[in-house]
C-alpha cells in the first residue's frame, strides 16, 4: 500500500453506518478520521473494513488513550499496537490529546485536564517524544475544552503549546471547537487564543457541535452531538485566513445523521478552503 500525500482538503470522522457512502464516495479531496483504538486488532471485519475505505480515501488516526499528560509513561504494547497499525494503515496524520487518562494502572473514560505548569510540560514532552520514536513519525496534538478554571496554571495555553512544539518537533491539532466551547466557559477571548498559535505548527484542524449542559445552562458542553454553530465557522474562517488551508476534519459522536448530510457540512469547510487556496495563488502571482 502506497503512501498517501496529506490531504488538503475537508474530511469526516468514519462511522460503521457510512460505510458503504464512504466507499463509494467520490468527493474531491475527502478523507476519512478514526480513532485508532477501535482497530487496534491482528484481523477481522472491523479491520478489514477499514483497509476497504483506506484504498479509496485518505485516512487519518486520532487516538484518545495514550494519556500523553498523566504520570505514567504511555503504555508500551498499546504503542506497539498503535504503530502496528499505522504501518499496516499509513496515515496522512497521526493525533493525540493534550489531556491525561490513566494513572497507577487505572484508567478512566474521559480527558482529564491537566496544569500547565513546567513539570506537566517536560512530562508531556517526554512522552510526546516516546511516541514520536516508536512511531517514527510526527504527531500532532490537541488542545483540550476546559470547564473550570485552575489556578496554578504557569503558562498560557498557546505558550504551553508553542513550547511543546519547540521541545518535541510536535505539530498541533487546533479544535475550534475546543476553542469556543473553553472562552465561553472561562471568559477568555477566542479569536485572540487562535492569534497566538504557531501557524507553521497547524498540521489539522477539528470542528464540531456544542451543547448546553441542562443543570448548568451557561456551561457548553464539547458533545460532537450537533451540527458545527455559527460562531465556530466565523473562527475558522479567521484562522485559516491567517495560516492558509489545512487539512479540516469535521467531527459528529451523537446524533449522528446521514451521510449526505454529513458531507454537506463538510462541503462548507470544503469551501473555505478553497477560497483561502485561490487568495494565496493570486497573492503569489
Amino acid at each position: 500500500m502506497e503512501a498517501t500525500p496529506v490531504p488538503a482538503g475537508a474530511g469526516l470522522g468514519l462511522k460503521p453506518q457510512h460505510f458503504d457512502a464512504a466507499l463509494s464516495c467520490a468527493a474531491p479531496g475527502l478523507w476519512f478520521e478514526v480513532h485508532p483504538e477501535n482497530y487496534m486488532m491482528d484481523g477481522g471485519p472491523r479491520l478489514a473494513w477499514l483497509e476497504a475505505v483506506r484504498g479509496r480515501h485518505p485516512i487519518a488516526l486520532h487516538g484518545v488513550s495514550l494519556s500523553l499528560a498523566g504520570p505514567d509513561a504511555p503504555d508500551a504494547a498499546h504503542l506497539q499496537r498503535l504503530a502496528r497499525l499505522a504501518a499496516r494503515i499509513e496515515p496522512v496524520l497521526v493525533s493525540e490529546h493534550l489531556a491525561w487518562s490513566r494513572a497507577d494502572g487505572r484508567y478512566f473514560p474521559d480527558l482529564l485536564p491537566v496544569p500547565r505548569t513546567g513539570e506537566t510540560l517536560a512530562r508531556l514532552a517526554a512522552n510526546i517524544a516516546r511516541t514520536q520514536d516508536v512511531l517514527k513519525r510526527r504527531i500532532a496534538l490537541e488542545n483540550p475544552s476546559h470547564y473550570l478554571h485552575m489556578d496554578c496554571h504557569a503558562w498560557s495555553e498557546p505558550e504551553f503549546l508553542g513550547e511543546l512544539v519547540r521541545r518535541t518537533g510536535c505539530g498541533l491539532l487546533v479544535d475550534v471547537n475546543n476553542v469556543h466551547v473553553s472562552a465561553a466557559n472561562l471568559g477568555i477571548d477566542a479569536a485572540a487564543y487562535l492569534a497566538q498559535l504557531p501557524a507553521d505548527a497547524i498540521e489539522e484542524i477539528h470542528l464540531a457541535g456544542h451543547s448546553r449542559d441542562h443543570n448548568l445552562p451557561g456551561l457548553l458542553v464539547d458533545s460532537h452531538d450537533a451540527a458545527v454553530a455559527p460562531s465556530v465557522w466565523a473562527l475558522y474562517r479567521t484562522l485559516v485566513a491567517r495560516i492558509g488551508p489545512r487539512p479540516t476534519l469535521i467531527e459528529r459522536d451523537g446524533n449522528v445523521p446521514a451521510f449526505d448530510e454529513l458531507l454537506a457540512e463538510r462541503d462548507t469547510a470544503q469551501d473555505i478552503l478553497a477560497a483561502s487556496r485561490q487568495v494565496q495563488e493570486e497573492c503569489a502571482s
